[in-house]
């Protein structure tokens, strides 16, 4: 039953929401119990309506309220859950990105100090990779039958069944093999090679990189004890390891370290992602930026995330008529801030995105004798997209055209908690 709901949240998580999780997706009970409140309120006197089915309004209900979840959970980075931390949050530089990123993920920098550090790259984390055998465009060489091979990947095993018909081709087979493993979501990404003669290779690679302690592969693809008829392993050569999968090896501070991704932490302050290996002797350096910097990366990030919630919605202007709806409300949220935007160098566009003159903004920063004072909007703004993502979060079927079928009876009806959770089982319409 494990595997099962492991592979659900897996389809989900690659369907839905491809989005990172942050520590601001975790909640304690009181928070939990403050939400079911406010849907308990919500729908207390709301009408009733009849159950959404069209699967792209599910996608675009689902959609919307990851979105705006992400845009909540940005705002919450940077400080706008504290009473001043939108100007407080420090940012991380690197010397060199090409190598190394770096983001600042402490609470507050240690007082007195200002932490910084030297790393040199000497090898990525790398994927493991199973290239196939390079075969021609003929009729597959196996009699027509139903196959099956087993996947072992995060100690989960995966049964693979498949038909092969008469006349099939190679690449045909392939490519077939290729749709199912990356629909399955098993974190393995399948695709077809072709060679300059023409023939053509499955290749399998997977989507962690490094080995765990006290293995040797990421995955293993075998048929010698599955449940369908065996040989394809053997004759698409899916068993052969082409690149075995490695940990990243680097210096911090001349001192040796491995990591099995290429993204981890240092010191609890700093999230680090390898992008490359340094040139010898040159290490990069990590540290934090002058507040001005950090201030206007603030602004930045503020400003992108809203833009992302608005390019989210407007996807959706042509086949979810209410999507409008909800964009003017984001419109009409920026536009009261309109004029101190303006004056800092930040413009609203025709699409409802906002733009930014680093230039401008930076000036107005570093003229501002109070800086707190002088972006005391920005902390007003960020708290009203603050509550605008929580409602749409809450109801995201607020902006989804339905047919009311009754009211109900004012002061006499029963509580519906759920109604407006309904988007919450579309997630999994298609296991049930």
């Amino acid at each position: 039953m494990g595997a099962v709901l492991n592979t659900v949240y897996n389809n989900y998580l690659s369907t839905y929401t491809p989005k990172s999780i942050t520590r601001y997706d975790t909640h304690k009970k009181s928070e939990l119990r403050s939400v079911y409140n406010s849907i308990v309120k919500l729908n207390k006197e709301s009408p009733w309506y009849l159950p959404t089915t069209n699967k792209d309004t599910q996608h675009y209900a689902v959609d919307i309220k990851e979105n705006a979840r992400n845009l909540r959970n940005t705002l919450a980075q940077l400080g706008g859950l504290e009473e001043h931390g939108l100007f407080n949050k420090k940012s991380a530089y690197s010397s060199d990105e090409g190598v190394a990123t770096a983001t600042f993920i402490g609470s507050q920098a240690p007082e007195g100090t200002s932490p910084e550090f030297s790393i040199e790259v000497q090898s990525l984390a790398t994927s493991q990779e199973n290239m196939g055998l390079f075969l021609a465009e003929d009729t597959v060489a196996l009699p027509p039958d139903t196959y099956s091979f087993d996947v072992s990947i995060n100690d989960i095993n995966y049964e693979f069944q498949f038909s092969i018909s008469e006349n099939e081709s190679n690449k045909e087979v392939q490519e077939r093999l290729a749709r199912l493993i990356n629909n399955s979501g098993i974190g393995l990404t399948a695709s077809v090679m072709e060679s300059d003669d023409a023939r053509t290779s499955l290749r399998l690679e997977s989507e962690a990189t490094g080995i765990s302690y006290g293995k040797s592969q990421v995955f293993t693809v075998s048929d010698d004890h599955t449940s369908k008829t065996a040989g394809t392993v053997a004759y698409f050569g899916l068993d052969y390891t082409s690149r075995e999968a490695s940990n990243a090896h680097f210096l911090i501070n001349g001192e040796e370290r491995t990591a099995s991704s290429n993204h981890f932490t240092v010191g609890k302050l700093f999230e680090v992602e390898l992008r490359g290996t340094s040139p010898a002797d040159e290490p990069v350096q990590i540290g934090l930026k002058t507040d001005v910097e950090s201030l206007t990366d603030n602004v930045a990030q503020l400003i992108g995330g809203y833009n992302d919630f608005i390019r989210a919605a407007s996807a959706y202007l042509d086949s979810q008529t209410r999507s409008r709806q909800l964009i003017n409300e984001m419109k009409g949220i920026a536009s009261i801030y309109n004029d101190s935007m303006e004056t800092m160098g930040m413009t609203m566009t025709e699409d409802g995105t906002l733009s930014i003159n680093s230039g401008i903004l930076r000036g107005a920063a570093l003229e501002s004798e109070d800086i707190s004072e002088t972006f005391r909007y920005l902390k007003d703004f960020s708290t009203s997209l603050i509550q605008k993502s929580n409602q749409v979060s809450l109801n995201p079927m607020n902006y989804v055209e339905k047919t009311i079928v009754a009211y109900k009876n004012p002061g006499h009806n029963f509580v519906s908690p759920y109604a407006t959770s309904a988007y919450s089982g579309m997630m999994f319409n298609g296991y049930c």
